[in-house]
């Protein structure tokens, strides 16, 4: 099967030295990547992080050219990339693993003069309130304090099959904090339903490292312990796959 795995974290740039990012490496994707490539899968991964693949995988003279690594940084970067693999080439699953921004900066702003935002009641003071814009390649810190607007970004595994037309095996993830193992369900399989994935991951930030519901397998979602994650996946990948092929 040729492969496209995304990896990693993208970077909200606020101007030219500063950006908004999260914590997410990639070693998560960049393990499921490489466990396709040992069970003899072609695969293209998108990485923030390339250099992972060298600290996940402890015989990397093994790769070969059969595994690639592309490297992006910020939102675009990465929705460039993904929509050059997507076009360009046939490729039979797309396990879309990054934690994309879900949002993008628009402007930092001071308060104009007359202006001030009152923490107590959360509204701005000022008849008509005004911010100035002093967006900049490096923006000055001698402002008492800064407004940054933010704007949503695309969701990118929805463009996946809407705008990109792909009709392979698609796989999303999704992370939900502070919810219990029902409700993350019910958001999960919604996700899934809406981006029209074949399959979908899903776990908690607090249970991330030992856990994760795969889904649906045999019409349910089921509990795999951490380390089985990649296998598991992929296992239900091939699967999907094989059942397409052979109608």
């Amino acid at each position: 099967m040729q492969i496209l795995v995304t990896a990693g974290n993208t970077q909200t740039p606020i101007d030219k030295v500063r950006c908004i990012t999260n914590v997410f490496t990639g070693r998560t994707g960049t393990g499921i990547a490489l466990h396709a490539h040992q069970r003899g899968h072609d695969v293209i991964l998108l990485t923030s992080h390339p250099e992972v693949v060298a600290e996940v995988c402890e015989a990397d003279h093994l790769l070969n050219e059969r595994f690639r690594v592309r490297r992006y940084r910020t939102f675009d970067d990465l929705h460039a990339a993904m929509m050059e693999q997507i076009r360009g080439q046939p490729l039979d699953a797309i396990i879309h693993c990054a934690a994309v921004s879900d949002y993008r900066a628009a402007g930092i702003f001071v308060p104009q003069e007359g202006t001030r935002f009152q923490e107590a009641d959360a509204m701005w003071a000022g008849t008509p309130p005004r911010l100035h814009d002093v967006t900049a390649g490096k923006v000055k810190s001698d402002a008492p304090e800064l407004w940054l607007r933010l704007v949503r970004t695309p969701k990118l595994v929805d463009l996946i099959r809407r705008d990109w037309s792909f009709r392979g095996v698609l796989v999303k993830f999704k992370l939900e904090v502070g919810v219990s193992d029902e409700r993350l369900l019910e958001i999960a399989e919604k996700s899934r339903v809406q981006s029209m994935a074949d399959l979908l991951a899903a776990n908690t930030l607090e249970g991330a490292a030992t856990w994760a519901f795969l889904g649906p397998l045999n019409g349910q979602y089921q509990r795999v312990p951490r380390r089985e994650l990649a296998q598991r996946l992929l296992e239900a990948v091939e699967a999907v796959h094989r059942e397409r092929q052979h109608g």
